[in-house]
C-alpha cells in the first residue's frame, strides 16, 4: 500500500450527502478482466452530463484532481472495496467529508486514501474556498502536522485516530501491520510445535469406502 504522507495538488468540490458506493463505482459486467478502475469513477454520472455542464471531474480544471470535497454519509451503501479502487485508480489520495460510511472508510484506509473528516464550520470554510479556487491553484493535506493549507496561506487543522494515522503514514494494511509482528508471531508457533505438537499434525481421511 502506497502511504500517505502529505498530498498537494487540485481540491474538486462534490457538495452532495449520501453519496453511495454503486455511485461512486457501478458494477461493471461480470467477465472484464482487467478493469479500469479510474473510468468507473462515478461513470454514470459521468455519462449522464450534459455537454455544456460536465460532471465536476470531467471539467479540464479538476481532471487531475488529488483532492475531493463532499458532504454527509459519503461511501453508503454497499461494501464494495471497488469503490476505493476507483477513487486511488483515478489519482485522489484524499477525501475530505462530513462524515463516512464506516466500511467506505475502513477500504480508503486498506488502499492508502486519507478518508478526512472536518467538523461543519471547518468543512464549510474549506468547501468555500475550493469552490473560489476552482481548480486554478493547489491545497495541501499534510497527515504529518495534521493540517490543510489553503490557497492564500490559511491553514485547517484536524484531528485523526493516531492508529490510523500510522497505518497510512507508514503504508501499511491490516496484512502490513501483522507482519511487523512476524517475529513473535514464528517465536508463538514455535513454541506451540515444542509444547502441543500433537496439534502439528492433522489425519488426512480418504473418501469412505464403497458399500459392498
Amino acid at each position: 500500500m502506497q502511504p500517505f504522507t502529505v498530498v498537494t495538488g487540485i481540491a474538486a468540490p462534490l457538495l452532495r450527502d449520501d453519496v453511495n458506493t454503486d455511485q461512486i463505482c457501478p458494477v461493471m459486467p461480470l467477465r472484464v478482466l482487467d478493469p479500469d478502475y479510474g473510468a468507473q469513477l462515478f461513470a454514470r454520472w459521468r455519462r449522464q452530463a450534459e455537454a455544456d455542464a460536465p460532471f465536476v471531474l470531467d471539467r479540464p480544471q479538476f481532471r487531475a484532481a488529488r483532492i475531493l470535497v463532499t458532504g454527509r454519509n459519503f461511501g453508503c451503501g454497499s461494501a464494495r472495496e471497488s469503490a476505493a479502487w476507483a477513487f486511488e485508480s483515478f489519482g485522489i489520495r484524499c477525501i475530505v467529508a462530513r462524515s463516512f460510511a464506516t466500511l467506505f472508510r475502513s477500504n480508503c484506509l486498506h488502499n492508502g486514501i486519507l478518508p478526512l473528516v472536518l467538523p461543519d464550520e471547518e468543512i464549510s470554510r474549506l468547501q468555500s474556498k475550493v469552490v473560489i479556487a476552482d481548480g486554478a491553484a493547489p491545497f495541501t493535506v499534510d497527515l504529518v502536522e495534521l493540517r490543510i493549507a489553503c490557497p492564500g496561506g490559511e491553514t485547517i487543522p484536524f484531528t485523526f485516530d493516531p492508529a490510523d494515522r500510522a497505518a497510512l503514514l507508514d503504508g501499511l494494511d491490516e496484512v502490513g501491520l501483522t507482519l511487523r509482528n512476524a517475529d513473535d508471531i514464528a517465536r508463538w508457533e514455535a513454541r506451540c510445535r515444542e509444547t502441543e505438537p500433537w496439534l502439528q499434525s492433522m489425519r488426512r481421511r480418504g473418501p469412505a469406502p464403497e458399500a459392498s
